[in-house]
């Protein structure tokens, strides 16, 4: 009896293993296709029917998913499914010098909140006291969603091994950004991570168009690139790929960079040096209190307007621009390279000019949120690897189910 047991017990594990991946591989397929059948369910995941029929009412029990119509297949009615808005959320904090920003997405990708704020991010311990309370007014204003998580996006390394992130243009050294931030919240610390900026914004991008070969490159203070390769994320032997920004262009050049190099593309491309070229210090498109949007708006009307100053800074930009993508595009033959940050705001001038060969060079449509919708995106990634970290509901009259959190 003794052996039985001892047996018995890895084989439920596996058992139990075997119907996690399951109930995960629903809520992916779904994810990704749905509102599915029961039928259309099977055959996009590979399950058989009798195995989707207990998975599809255990996510139900959980909230996960919800009932969403019938569907005609070969003469026969049957009951769509779909993810339930909002039934889970993940919390995304996005990390720019001089700004922090919130976002809030769920499992259908849905955005519910997009928050920015000033703050002087040179200060580690201010801004996680910030990043703090964007996370609590976050978790008041979507008082009705299970949480999976909190990912920060950082402008830099970051140490997904010790929670620490470092950052040239914010002035961070092995920040525990973490630790800092679940002491604040009283979130568990499990629920909290963080990752590069790039890495979490290529992640966006593929999440809106499953491109298996591409580069996002951040338009911003700093400038990096998020590589997927093969429909893999490339991190690099040190977990420091895409560090694109600090690519010596020009080994002559006088313009010192944050790295303490000369001659980085970034010095030639980064937002400080367009904004350098397009106005002089004193100007408003300098002022930190305003948003990186709110600047692009202001350069965008003074080009439409024919400044010369703006389009000289333009067109240097853009040329600028076209020497290291060429270099990427040679280098990592991506299918696509999208632009995002002030690269996207300001696309009539340096996107559109872009061809290298059969990459296609496009505009992200997130523009300066991308780090913190995928930041958002990656939370949930605790709940579609496993949905039973979501409790099941206890049922309310009726037959409804009360929230609870994940």
């Amino acid at each position: 009896m003794d052996s039985l047991d001892e047996v018995g017990a890895p084989m439920q594990a596996q058992t139990e293993g075997r119907r996690e991946a399951n109930l995960a591989l629903l809520l992916r397929t779904l994810r990704a296709r749905g509102p599915l059948s029961r039928a259309q369910l099977a055959t996009g995941s590979g399950l058989s029917k009798a195995t989707v029929a207990p998975l599809l009412a255990d996510l139900e029990r959980r909230g996960l998913t919800e009932r969403a119509g019938t569907t005609t297949t070969q003469g026969r009615p049957g009951q769509l499914v779909q993810l339930r808005p909002g039934a889970v959320c993940g919390i995304g904090l996005d990390v720019h010098p001089g700004h922090l920003g919130a976002t809030v997405t769920d499992l259908t990708g849905e955005v519910h909140l997009r928050r920015q704020t000033s703050c002087d991010t040179s200060a580690p311990e201010h801004a996680l006291d910030r990043l703090a309370d964007l996370t609590r007014r976050a978790l008041e204003d979507v008082p009705k969603a299970d949480w999976a998580g909190v990912t920060v996006a950082i402008p830099g390394r970051a140490d997904r091994a010790t929670g620490t992130a470092t950052a040239d243009r914010l002035r961070w050294r092995d920040v525990a950004v973490v630790d800092g931030l679940a002491a604040r919240t009283g979130l568990p610390i499990g629920r909290v991570d963080l990752d590069n900026e790039a890495n979490l914004a290529v992640r966006a991008e593929h999440d809106s168009d499953p491109v298996d070969d591409l580069v996002y490159l951040t338009g911003d203070h700093g400038v990096a690139a998020g590589v997927i390769a093969n429909g893999a994320l490339v991190r690099g032997a040190d977990n420091r790929a895409g560090e694109v920004g600090h690519m010596v262009l020009d080994p002559l050049g006088s313009t010192s960079c944050a790295c303490g190099r000369r001659g980085c593309w970034e010095t030639q491309v980064g937002l400080d040096a367009f904004l350098h070229a397009c106005a002089p210090r004193h100007d408003q498109v300098h002022n930190p209190e305003l948003a990186p949007g709110e600047r692009m708006t202001i350069l965008r009307t003074r080009a439409e307007r024919g400044d010369a100053r703006t389009l000289d800074a333009l067109h240097r930009t853009a040329a600028a621009l076209a020497s290291g993508l060429s270099i990427l595009a040679t280098l990592l033959n991506p299918r696509k390279i999208v632009l995002g940050g002030y690269f996207a705001a300001l696309q009539d001038w340096l996107v559109a000019p872009q061809r290298h060969g059969r990459t296609l060079v496009s505009a992200s449509t997130l523009g300066f949120a991308a780090g913190g919708r995928g930041a958002a995106l990656a939370a949930l990634r605790r709940v579609l690897d496993d949905p039973t970290v979501v409790p099941v509901k206890a049922p309310k009259a009726g037959g409804s189910h009360e929230g609870a959190s994940a």
